[in-house]
């Protein structure tokens, strides 16, 4: 690699963490409360996935349309699209809030969706030029950014929900007018400064070989990160909405959110070095552990308890993590430059729908059954990903 493509893509990853910090505020606002705002217009525990999974519906078509547009014209455009879209979609929220429509609600969600896509495939961007002996550590930069905009963004959730309430907008969709403003400055920041294109760039370099087959690396690389994914959004998702049915209010729920979303992205760089230094496979392995962890410590927390949920989100947030770089990793290797982008996208579309499972069934499966059930489940679903990482 050349010192002009090293200095490029010290540029290029410094944009993209500009883009990711709001992108982050973004994607966190309305975790933090978009379960409880679907829980009060609903009018329904059992329907809370519901919001949930429409929004990672949403996210599913959107890293098609991303995906897709970035292998023909760049990642700058297609970035700059899918964050456009996520705000349009925050504005949609609120709107549907303020003229308090379930149906409208649902629509905009399943439009946010574009941001939260738009979030994952940004890590895409940050490893096109990267050598395979930093891939992983260039994955883990970008990620790594979203950490400030992700812990801030819950705890800004009460002081935009009072300055929006003074304007007539519902408490509960305030977080939404931020998200919707951070996602319009992150689309600004791409398209004035994602330049030269990364992936452009990258196909006039000669393609370093893949690591892994084309076939089993990807779909070894999806799995493990549609099972993460999956176990991460039906936890994420019904805890805030148990500590609230069980007298804890929204900065206690926020709080332990915050926290779970730092540990999604923190530890990202220590996990890049883990992936480049020990392999993909073995971190894989790590995350289904993790993962198993998080949902006992999840289900066995005393309902008065904010220190073990504040646990439980947290190993949950890592084994995400340990999940994602290490899936990442596979599947950049695998992919081949010339269909990359493309390749990416669709993986990124099985995430996204097995994301909309767990949303779905989670609201559903804590109604039918309970909240530590739903937790000790998904741990137990994970350790699927410990034998397929030593299969490989």
């Amino acid at each position: 690699m050349t010192s002009v493509i090293v200095q490029t893509q010290h540029r290029i990853l410094s944009v993209l963490v500009a883009a990711q910090v709001l992108s982050g505020v973004g994607l966190a606002a309305g975790v933090a409360v978009g379960a409880l705002l679907a829980q009060d217009m609903l009018g329904s525990t059992s329907l809370v996935g519901l919001s949930s999974a429409v929004s990672t519906a949403g996210a599913a078509l959107a890293a098609v349309a991303v995906g897709r547009i970035s292998q023909a014209h760049g990642r700058r455009p297609g970035l700059a699209a899918g964050y456009l879209t996520g705000a349009v979609g925050s504005a949609g929220v609120v709107a549907a809030a303020v003229v308090d429509s379930p149906a409208m609600l649902l629509l905009a969600m399943f439009v946010y969706g574009a941001g939260m896509a738009t979030n994952l495939q940004a890590r895409y961007a940050g490893a096109d030029l990267a050598t395979p002996t930093r891939r992983a550590r260039a994955v883990s930069t970008v990620l790594v950014a979203t950490t400030l905009g992700g812990m801030v963004g819950p705890n800004l959730a009460a002081l935009t929900s009072g300055l929006t309430e003074a304007l007539g907008i519902p408490r509960l969709a305030g977080p939404f007018v931020l998200a919707g403003c951070a996602y319009a400055m992150a689309t600004l920041i791409l398209t004035a400064w994602l330049r030269p294109d990364p992936l452009l760039l990258a196909r006039t370099e000669e393609a370093p070989p893949a690591v892994e087959g084309h076939g089993s690396g990807v779909l070894f690389g999806t799995l493990v990160m549609a099972v993460t994914q999956l176990i991460m959004v039906a936890i994420m998702t019904m805890t805030p909405v148990h500590m609230h049915d069980h007298g804890h209010d929204t900065a206690a729920s926020g709080f332990v959110i915050a926290i779970h979303i730092g540990a999604m992205y923190l530890p990202s760089p220590l996990t890049g070095w883990l992936v480049d230094r020990h392999g993909p496979r073995t971190i894989a392995a790590a995350s289904g552990l993790t993962l198993l962890i998080a949902g006992i410590v999840a289900a066995t927390a005393p309902i008065d308890s904010i220190p073990q949920y504040t646990v439980a989100l947290g190993l949950l947030g890592l084994g995400w993590n340990f999940g994602l770089v290490a899936g990442t990793a596979i599947i950049t290797d695998a992919a081949p430059l010339a269909t990359r982008a493309k390749v990416q996208g669709t993986v990124d579309v099985s995430i996204a729908i097995a994301g909309a499972a767990g949303g779905m069934a989670s609201g559903l499966v804590v109604t039918a059954a309970s909240y530590p059930f739903l937790a000790i489940s998904g741990g137990i679903l994970a350790l699927a990903v410990v034998p397929a990482a030593r299969k490989q």
